[in-house]
């Protein structure tokens, strides 16, 4: 078969994305050209790939096939690629990363003057997201997350861990006072996760059983990010990871609220790529660096806790 790399990359994409269109739209060509290529792509292959009708696109049997060796193929040839040009230059080339708006806001942008320093070839696109991002369909290398991953086609690495602890801002406490024990937290205004239930569990440190205060809210929001800005803004008391509370405590900006009364054992954190693409130099580059960042952030005085998700 005389196969046109450039035309199994498309193909690619065209499955991931699910649309002529939207590949077209990708690389910014017209839909005709896109036609032309899986045409010529077939009649290479000799046979049909996709599935074309009003409802959309679908991968033929053949086609299924021919897409599993087509990602071999493509991410041999970039790791080839980045080898040769890595002994030169080092790891290069653009890696999209998936991560929360705060993660990205308080760890990722202020360790990228560092990760461009080290490898300056290396180019990163973030995609800032709450959601759990399709890695392959929106075409992510890594995703930053704090739960395991449950798919074969996936691949993760623990980076680093992160507790949680209660903080409020100085102009909180100032008006509602400081608490002192738990039971006081009644009559706080508290800010909970509309968006993930088990954030609203507040887990004391309690000896022989189980204890925690399940909180309702005087405020929720379905963003991480907007409960650390609430909470910077005097609206409340919030559960926040110390990972990037920390920094604004030691700006004087937030204040820890009863630490010595509430669990903050260490759970994971991950990097997840796609099994095919994990051994990429520029890849490897990324994560050793920000395991690096993180461990350098976090605290060691407490032991992590079992690899699961928080």
């Amino acid at each position: 078969m005389q196969l046109q790399l450039d035309d199994i990359a498309l193909f690619t994409r065209i499955a991931e994305l699910g649309t002529l269109s939207a590949a077209a739209r990708e690389r910014d060509v017209p839909v005709s050209q896109i036609t032309r290529s899986l045409t010529r792509l077939e009649a290479a292959c000799g046979v049909r790939l996709l599935h074309r009708s009003t409802h959309g696109l679908s991968l033929t049997d053949e086609g299924d096939t021919f897409l599993a060796y087509s990602r071999r193929l493509l991410d041999t040839t970039e790791e080839l690629r980045t080898e040769l040009s890595g002994k030169i230059s080092g790891p290069s080339g653009w890696v999209r990363i998936s991560v929360s708006p705060l993660m990205a806001q308080m760890v990722i942008a202020p360790s990228l003057g560092g990760l461009y320093q080290r490898h300056p070839q290396l180019q990163i696109d973030i995609a800032a997201d709450d959601r759990m991002a399709d890695m392959a369909r929106e075409g992510i290398d890594i995703a930053i997350r704090t739960g395991t991953p449950n798919s074969e086609t996936l691949v993760a690495r623990q980076i680093g861990t992160y507790s949680r602890s209660l903080y409020a801002s100085p102009a909180y406490l100032k008006v509602f006072g400081t608490p002192s024990h738990p039971d006081e937290l009644k009559q706080h205004r508290l800010i909970g996760n509309s968006a993930v239930p088990s954030h609203n569990y507040w887990p004391l440190r309690a000896s022989g059983k189980e204890a925690g205060l399940q909180i309702q809210g005087h405020t929720r929001t379905d963003s991480s990010a907007v409960i650390l800005s609430l909470v910077q803004q005097g609206v409340g008391i919030a559960r926040l990871m110390d990972l990037l509370a920390q920094p604004l405590v030691a700006t004087g900006a937030l204040v820890p609220v009863l630490p010595d009364n509430f669990s903050n054992i260490r759970v994971p954190i991950y990097a997840v790529m796609l099994q095919e693409r994990h051994r990429l130099p520029k890849i490897r580059a990324c994560i050793d660096y920000w395991a690096q960042w993180l461990d350098n952030m976090a605290p060691h005085e407490t032991p992590a806790a079992p690899l699961s998700p928080p």
